[in-house]
């Protein structure tokens, strides 16, 4: 089992930034891809950034303003967020996968934190 508790949520003007923070928990925190999703209200939960050992993804429309890292020591995953716009706004959620390589699909990842809520205001 893998505990995660997402963090650093709130509300921030456009053009703003913000740093989300993910601590994990539980079985061995090396061994798992980590992503970040995100779902505002009506839509469906959309892939943001994910990251293991071999390899780093992000969304097309986050690239260039987002930035996902992980501090090994800690067990945390952080997702960085610079120069936010009003449609960023979305509960944001920290998932975990038992891979080697990061993957963009939510149905792939085996647990799930509780999401941290985001809003960019015009």
């Amino acid at each position: 089992q893998v505990q995660l508790v997402e963090s650093g949520g709130g509300l921030v003007m456009a053009g703003g930034s913000l740093r989300l923070s993910c601590a994990a928990s539980g079985r061995t925190f090396t061994n798992y891809a980590m992503g970040w999703f995100r779902q505002a209200p009506g839509k469906e939960r959309e892939f943001v950034a994910a990251m293991s050992r071999s390899s780093t993804r992000y969304a097309d429309p986050v690239k260039g303003r987002f930035t996902i890292s992980r501090d090994y020591a800690k067990s945390t995953v952080y997702l960085q967020m610079n120069s936010l716009k009003p449609e960023d706004t979305a509960v944001y959620y920290c998932a975990a996968d038992l891979a080697v390589v990061a993957t963009t699909k939510p149905a792939m990842y085996d647990y799930w934190g509780r999401g941290t809520q985001v809003t960019v205001s015009s």
